[in-house]
């Protein structure tokens, strides 16, 4: 195996990183051994929680190999960040390109390649990170590149973020260090990261989804008391069932719907491309004056059919762990459970804990508030240059696709910088319906189709060019 560092000297001294003539259109055939030259170094490093330096030296090599600066800024050595920087005229405020590095870990013994071997296989790189999120950190670093190469004069900086603790922060190492002590490193009017992606149906891309909302992780523990006692003993303040029941109140509450222009024009334009019965379901959300029994009809059909899509439409509360006794003989005096709530941009989080606890009705039953990782942040304009131009360079090398914005039922890093007022927007490589269910993102095994990876590092490079570069 050639290592990353290794093949970024070697590509150098060949003559690849210098190979693409300043002037004209870019010859995308041409550039594809090194795309997948650098995409495929990025998997084979182990990244994991912990291994993220690894990453920043590739990296730092890389960028520095071509005349591009850089800064490392580390809490934990393990764990840098690296910044680089393409100066503008300044007639315009920065873009910045960030991806994170990391990966989530693998259970080696589910794979059928090595996970960190990038084996090309049925058309497909096979590896950790091959969605999360080292297609957007590979496509950002050509953008560089290709930025350098060419000698492109900038209206706007373009900043390239290499974060690290994206899957697990623990300790704040990844973005909560950088934009609590360098945020003027990265200090940007639009931000692009992950968080959007498209979908291929037959031969083409049918849809594309451009992040520009996420709900919040805003948890809480549901802890019930009671007392305790022999289990041969049976007790009415028995905490498990106060639990049990609280949990049951809980999970057929029907929280407020409630939509953004973020999740209202997600479905004006799921509408337009759906078919009839669902075209009606999506509209029947939309209408202000749609009967309460059409309106719960239509969202009983997206909670069976769409959870997603459904989850999209109000805060959620899901139950994901249960802790309780001792013994099979012991009435436990506590018993708790974890609810992983979702809240949508701009929920209100103390009134919405003081409503559960009213839906709850027990007094042994206290709702504990677990303090959220990220920042309530709002949604992303969709009226913004840097959004038109994300939604217009989609449709020209897409024809006929349906792009819309979307809200991530997930949580990301876009949070802290839509919090610092930075207008932030994710994008993603095209999959297959199937690939994506049975490869996915932090799945047993992951992959992405070698045929995905070109188009969207070109699709990367046109929205960067458009947006930064002199008119």
């Amino acid at each position: 195996m050639v290592r990353p560092i290794a093949l970024a000297l070697a590509l150098a001294a060949t003559g690849a990183l210098g190979a693409q003539a300043p002037a004209g259109p870019l010859d995308w055939n041409a550039l594809r051994t090194e795309i997948l030259d650098r995409y495929r170094a990025l998997v084979r490093i182990d990244s994991t929680p912990g291994r993220e330096t690894l990453v920043v030296d590739y990296l730092k090599q890389v960028l520095e190999a071509e005349g591009i600066p850089t800064q490392t800024f580390a809490l934990d050595p393990a764990r840098a960040n690296l910044v680089a920087r393409l100066k503008g005229n300044g007639s315009k405020r920065p873009l910045l390109i960030l991806a994170h590095t990391d990966v989530v870990p693998v259970q080696r013994e589910k794979w059928p390649v090595d996970p960190f071997g990038a084996e090309l296989k049925d058309g497909c790189i096979w590896g950790r990170g091959t969605k999360d999120d080292k297609p957007v950190l590979a496509a950002n670093l050509m953008t560089m590149l290709l930025l350098k190469r060419r000698g492109v004069m900038l209206d706007r900086d373009v900043i390239f973020l290499a974060e690290s603790g994206e899957e697990a922060d623990t300790t704040g190492v990844g973005i909560n260090f950088v934009v609590r002590e360098h945020f003027d490193a990265i200090d940007a009017e639009f931000a692009m990261t992950e968080g959007g992606g498209a979908t291929i149906s037959g031969s083409r891309v049918s849809r594309v989804n451009i992040g520009t909302a996420e709900k919040l992780p805003t948890r809480a523990r549901l802890v019930a008391t009671g007392t305790a006692g022999h289990g041969s003993v049976p007790r009415l303040d028995n905490p498990l069932l106060r639990l049990a029941a609280a949990l049951d109140k809980v999970g057929r509450w029907q929280t407020p719907m409630r939509l953004n222009d973020t999740t209202r024009t997600y479905f004006e334009r799921l509408a337009a491309i759906s078919p009839p019965d669902r075209a009606a379901v999506y509209r029947t959300l939309l209408d202000p004056k749609a009967a309460p029994a059409a309106l719960a009809n239509a969202q009983k059909v997206l909670q069976e059919k769409e959870p997603g899509s459904y989850s999209m439409l109000r805060t959620s509360i899901v139950p994901t762990i249960l802790k309780a006794g001792v013994g099979a003989n012991v009435i436990p005096s506590e018993a708790e459970a974890t609810l992983d709530i979702r809240s949508l941009p701009g929920e209100d989080i103390e009134r919405f804990y003081a409503q559960m606890t009213e839906i709850i009705g027990d007094p042994a039953v206290k709702v504990v508030p677990i303090p959220p990782s990220r920042p309530p942040s709002p949604a992303s304009r969709i009226d913004t240059e840097m959004y038109r131009v994300l939604e217009s360079v989609a449709r020209r090398m897409n024809p006929g696709t349906a792009v819309m914005p979307s809200m991530s039922t997930g949580a990301s890093d876009q949070a802290q910088l839509r919090a610092r007022g930075i207008q932030s927007y994710g994008v993603g490589p095209a999959s297959t319906e199937e690939d994506a269910l049975n490869y996915p993102a932090h799945g047993d095994v992951e992959r992405l189709a070698e045929s995905s990876l070109y188009p969207f590092v070109e699709y990367v490079w046109n929205v960067v060019h458009e947006v930064a570069a002199q008119k």
